[in-house]
Order: structure tokens, then C-alpha cells, then sequence
């Protein structure tokens, strides 16, 4: 081949590469670039999904946990005696819930973003008195709740054997705090901060 062909040649592959490179959305350079390692993890993706779970016997929950101002499921365990999961007993399974809410979130799930706004110290138990038979009560007036708290325990509790029938949650506080049914919406989930968990007092029966 004749030096010209040769250079017409090199030529060809430059331009054929500049093609594919341009044709890709980079803009080709003269110069080194350096931009730094990749992200090594997206927000509110664990690098091991359910590993925490499955590293404790017991019985597979979901909780609600909140991460780039959404409200996010998170897979959680907890133990319960045999036969304490029906709906004779939310008093229980609803406490095992918001003890996982209250707890400090695992290294890998602060790492991916993962915060609570549900603080230590509350409990919860099942109805008393007149309450319906679903009713849940916590040791704390609900409107003392943070609204972000409020949404995670509601979309929580909804999301569980703790709610009614109809996927609704009854929820009071203590004494003479009135009991109203909350409902976890799309919304919510989305826009904890802005959109509180649509609710109706409950009128005594």
C-alpha cells in the first residue's frame, strides 16, 4: 500500500471511531478527563436485599422507612410465639412492628439513604373498653407524632396483619384520645412530608 493509502486509511478509522464515539452521547476530547469512581450505590438500593432479614430467624416483615423523602419497604424479622399472628392478637404484631420502626436503621441501610422519624419509648397494645375489636392504641397522643412518623407507622401497620379487613388502621392514644382509621395512600408513600395519611375520627358505637 502507497503512503497515501495509508494515510487515507488512518484517516477512515479515526473518522469511523469519532463516529461510534459521538454516536454514544460523548463528546470526544484532546485532553484526559478524570470525573472520579462511579457512585458505588444508588439511593435507597441495599447491595444485599433481605440479607439483614435473613440473618435472623423469625417471621418475614416489611416496614416502612423513610429515604430520599419517600417512604420505602424495607424487609425486616421478627419474633413471635406460634400462633400470634392472627387478628385476635394486632396488639402483638403491631408492637413488633413499631419496635423495628423505632430501631437505629443498619449500617448498609444508613449507607443506601435509609432514615426513621419513629423515636423510642412508644408502645402499642390492642383495643380496650369500648374500642372495636381492630383498634390499636399507643402510649403517646397520635398528634404528637412527627408527620413523617405518623405516615410510616400507618403505611406500616396497613401493610400487615395489625390492619382491618379493608387494609385500614384504627389508631388512638392513650386515655381519651379519639381513635380514627388511617389509610396509606400512593401519595403518602411518595410525599410523606407534604400529604399526611388520610383519616376520619371513629364514632363511638
Amino acid at each position: 500500500m502507497t503512503a497515501w493509502g495509508r494515510r487515507r486509511a488512518a484517516v477512515g478509522a479515526v473518522s469511523l471511531v469519532a463516529l461510534l464515539v459521538t454516536g454514544c452521547g460523548i463528546r470526544t476530547t484532546g485532553v484526559p478527563t478524570d470525573f472520579g469512581p462511579a457512585p458505588s450505590r444508588a439511593p435507597c438500593a441495599l447491595s444485599e436485599p433481605g440479607a439483614a432479614a435473613q440473618s435472623v430467624r423469625g417471621i418475614p416483615v416489611q416496614v416502612f422507612l423513610l429515604c430520599s423523602t419517600q417512604l420505602v419497604t424495607v424487609d425486616r424479622t421478627v419474633e413471635l410465639p406460634t400462633g400470634q399472628t392472627s387478628e385476635k392478637d394486632r396488639g402483638r404484631v403491631a408492637q413488633a412492628l413499631l419496635t423495628q420502626l423505632e430501631q437505629t436503621p443498619s449500617p448498609a441501610e444508613r449507607q443506601a439513604g435509609y432514615t426513621t422519624d419513629v423515636r423510642g419509648g412508644l408502645t402499642v397494645s390492642g383495643p380496650r373498653g369500648s374500642d372495636p375489636d381492630d383498634a390499636l392504641r399507643i402510649s403517646a397522643p397520635v398528634d404528637d407524632l412527627s408527620q413523617f412518623a405518623l405516615a410510616q407507622l400507618v403505611c406500616t401497620l396497613a401493610n400487615s396483619a395489625a390492619a382491618s379487613r379493608d387494609g385500614r388502621v384504627i389508631l388512638g392514644g392513650p386515655g381519651d384520645d379519639p381513635l380514627r382509621t388511617y389509610e396509606c395512600t400512593p401519595e403518602v408513600r411518595s410525599r410523606p412530608g407534604t400529604h399526611e395519611p388520610p383519616n376520619t375520627v371513629l364514632t363511638p358505637t
